[in-house]
């Protein structure tokens, strides 16, 4: 993810409303905008339905391989999204150089896709499970019953994807990671999910310059 944009925060909190079993239509009839100063920005990068512009590249690897509906690292899937403790972060993966997009539905069993005017927003009709994505923008909402700090391995387990030193779902090769700007020398699986935790992972070379996206005016 290179570009930055920005959404309403009415137009967010719609979207979260129907992705929280709130009306499906509501997502569907909002569209983001941007100011004046944001135009050449956008312009850059499609704005997503969550106001992040969305990820360049092909899926990294189908939403449906989800796990269906057991529990994974003693997270559940539950019929309506758990709002007790609601974050957000972002994940990119660039495999040798080029970049992958996160589909949205991951951690979804039953997705449903809703078209808007910026792109397609998921919601479950199934159940969710605590750490899923609306949107193949990268963002991963963790939603949870309690606070707790979950893990990217824990993302990934529930997608049922490998994630290690050296594998990225498909994709393997040496694999670089970026936190917030700063190399991470653990494993990518013990990368902690926080609030706005901005998180880039390369497989194989060359590895592209980090940059962060905006959550300013989101909601999220």
């Amino acid at each position: 993810m290179t570009g930055r944009g920005l959404i309403p925060s009415l137009a967010v909190a719609a979207l979260a409303l129907a992705g929280c079993g709130g009306s499906s239509s509501t997502a569907a009839n909002r569209a983001p905008t941007t100011s004046t100063a944001q135009t050449t920005t956008a312009t850059q990068a499609t704005l997503g339905p969550e106001g992040i512009p969305l990820e360049a590249g092909p899926p990294l690897a189908p939403a449906s391989t989800t796990a269906p509906g057991t529990t994974i690292d003693g997270i559940q899937c539950a019929p309506s999204e758990q709002v007790a403790y609601h974050i957000h972060v972002h994940l990119q993966v660039y495999v040798n150089g080029s970049s992958r997009a996160l589909p949205g539905g991951i951690g979804m069993v039953g997705p449903v896709p809703q078209q808007t005017a910026y792109g397609l927003f998921f919601s479950a009709q199934q159940c969710y499970y605590w750490l899923h994505t609306h949107a193949s923008d990268g963002v991963i909402h963790i939603e949870s019953p309690t606070q707790r700090i979950y893990t990217l391995g824990n993302f990934f387990d529930e997608w049922r994807e490998p994630l290690s030193s050296q594998a990225v779902a498909g994709y393997t090769g040496r694999v670089t990671a970026v936190v917030n700007g700063k190399p991470w020398h653990s494993s990518p699986r013990a990368i902690p999910l926080e609030p706005h935790t901005e998180i880039e992972l390369a497989v194989g070379r060359p590895v592209p310059a980090f940059s962060a996206v905006s959550w300013a005016g989101t909601s999220l």
